[in-house]
């Protein structure tokens, strides 16, 4: 039995009781409002991470059958028709966006009497991508500054906490006059178990929160190839 799980146990059987549990319900207002701003932050944090997988999986595959289409076919139309299967794709997002610039162009000029060349504003077809790119990357993004919030935030309140369970581990030496482990035991035990709360939060939001990220800078690297795509085939058809 190492040190920690020393602690613990003494700490539970100087109640008569076994358990974290019983922990927790006999430490202090203080160190109970700790654990409990820990326990938030870790399953809403997990709850972000589970649903962010589950958003990014969806997009990664809209997209991989939304590409293979776009490229497969070069009638914006059709594409157009077809985007709703796709819908959690951010690239069928800017492809409409962008298809959307374009038809605008060409049916104002058809409507002004223009000559049959028509003449493109690439510039403004082009921004209208990059404002939906970054829309959706916006999109991907929303949430994550709160795994971040958690994964620098947490470790601090559990270490607050772990604070707090040495200073009732000093004041119950005080009070009984004695420094047996029976008597700082609850005490250490509160506060070790605010460390690693204060982690168990931490560490996953890391994670989740890395993985994440590098899913977005993909999707931002993919999305300004796409716009240079896009822009690329309508140079070559209405030139």
């Amino acid at each position: 039995m190492n040190i920690i799980s020393l602690f613990i146990y003494q700490a539970t059987e100087v109640e008569g009781q076994t358990g974290l549990l019983s922990i927790v319900l006999r430490s202090g207002p203080l160190a109970k409002i700790v654990l409990a701003i820990l326990l938030f932050f870790s399953v809403v944090s997990w709850a972000i991470i589970v649903d962010k997988y589950l958003a990014l999986k969806r997009a990664k595959r809209d997209s991989r059958f939304f590409l293979r289409a776009f490229k497969n076919s070069k009638n914006f139309r059709e594409i157009q028709n077809q985007c709703q299967k796709w819908k959690k794709s951010p690239f069928a997002s800017m492809f409409l966006t962008g298809n959307s610039e374009l038809q605008y162009q060409i049916e104002q000029q058809k409507s002004e009497g223009a000559n049959p060349h028509m003449t493109i504003n690439y510039e403004a077809v082009s921004r209208q991508l990059v404002r939906a790119a970054n829309a959706e990357i916006e999109k991907l993004q929303s949430q994550l500054s709160f795994l971040a919030t958690t994964a620098s935030a947490t470790p601090f309140i559990g270490l607050f906490g772990t604070v707090i369970g040495i200073i009732n581990a000093f004041e119950a030496i005080g009070r009984m006059g004695s420094s047996d482990l029976s008597v700082v035991a609850p005490g250490i035990a509160e506060a070790l178990i605010a460390t690693a709360m204060g982690l168990a939060a931490a560490i996953p939001a890391v994670i989740g929160y890395n993985y994440c990220v590098n899913q977005v800078k993909f999707f931002a690297s993919d999305m300004d190839d796409f716009a240079s795509e896009f822009i690329s085939i309508i140079e070559k058809y209405y030139k």
